[in-house]
């Protein structure tokens, strides 16, 4: 199977497909603007139709530094870079802050979803409980043609209620334009152990608080076996939740955002040397029910021939055609 490079890849008959329609059908309170949005995050790219994503984020740059996130593929300082391998792999959706989406999006308009970050968090400072700054606002993100907007909430930091009343303020905001809302949940703070943050029963949970918060796709990391609170472990015994396999531990994060009735993906992570440790990954997104993958550094970090062939392995996991 050749890598997609047309952007807006739609269904043969230019409608939505059956699962599309069901995604759609979740989201019962939402404006036709907001739905037409989501419906072009899924009919775009190389899984257009299937109700699997691929999108690729650099948010990197303000978060981790330029050196540590493009110095191993210098390309990657370059905006344009990352619209091209975004459009050119058959992505979903590009996701960057402002600066990087105003440098390029006019000589690539209409060619790929974008998603708007609206908040970020710099590691000059680095808080045990982060707060990030609100960095651009959902009237950016119409002017700049995207279809979402992509927010930040890190649950377990001592700054979560600020965190949570921003997001619910530019979630409305974004709602009255008919943007998407897409929540990056990340449990972190003083409260959590390091080990925590990734902890079976807190990620579900994290997945939980998002969709509460009215976000229509919601981005977590991949959950460890690890149950982080006391309470929880209690249940987990006493019912048997199955947790031995990473596909068990992403159905139940999936279970967690209401029955897998809101898009739940999960984040790449840090740049791993074998491509085969991430493949193995998507076939348990896969496996347990997930919605797909939202990989930066695994992809932009990687010489673009290589990238290119590395997220079209993935896709064609997501998309049932190699096991």
């Amino acid at each position: 199977m050749g890598i997609a490079t047309a952007p807006f890849t739609e269904t043969k008959t230019g409608r939505n497909t059956d699962r599309v329609r069901e995604i759609l059908s979740w989201y019962e309170s939402d404006n036709p603007g907001t739905k037409t949005n989501i419906a072009r995050l899924l009919n775009s790219g190389r899984l257009a139709g299937t109700g699997k994503l691929v999108v690729l984020p650099v948010d990197q740059g303000f978060e981790h530094g330029p050196a540590r996130s493009f110095a191993m593929n210098p390309a990657g300082y370059d905006p344009n870079y990352h619209f091209e391998l975004a459009i050119e792999s058959g992505c979903n959706a590009y996701a960057a802050p402002l600066g990087f989406i105003e440098a390029a999006s006019a000589r690539h308009a209409g060619e790929i979803p974008l998603i708007l970050k609206l908040n970020n968090h710099d590691v000059l400072h680095d808080e045990k409980d982060p707060l990030p700054s609100m960095t651009s606002s959902a009237r950016d993100a119409l002017r700049l043609g995207c279809v979402a907007i992509g927010f930040t909430i890190y649950p377990g930091s001592a700054q979560a209620q600020t965190m949570y009343e921003q997001l619910r303020a530019v979630a409305e905001e974004a709602k009255s334009y008919g943007l998407a809302v897409v929540v990056w949940s990340y449990p972190r703070g003083t409260s959590l152990s390091k080990e925590g943050e990734t902890a079976l029963d807190v990620a579900a949970y994290a997945a939980q608080i998002a969709a509460q918060m009215g976000a229509h796709i919601i981005k977590v990391k991949l959950p460890s076996a690890h149950i982080e609170q006391a309470e929880a472990k209690k249940v987990f015994e006493k019912v048997g939740i199955p947790s031995a396999t990473l596909a068990d531990r992403v159905r139940h994060v999936v279970q967690g955002a209401f029955n897998g009735r809101r898009i739940v993906i999960f984040s790449g992570g840090p740049k791993k040397e074998s491509d085969e440790a991430v493949f193995e990954e998507a076939r348990a997104i896969r496996d347990g029910g997930g919605f797909g993958s939202i990989i930066g550094r695994n992809a932009f970090q990687r010489p673009k021939d290589h990238a290119l062939k590395f997220l079209n392995s993935i896709m064609q996991i997501y998309a049932g055609e190699t096991k």
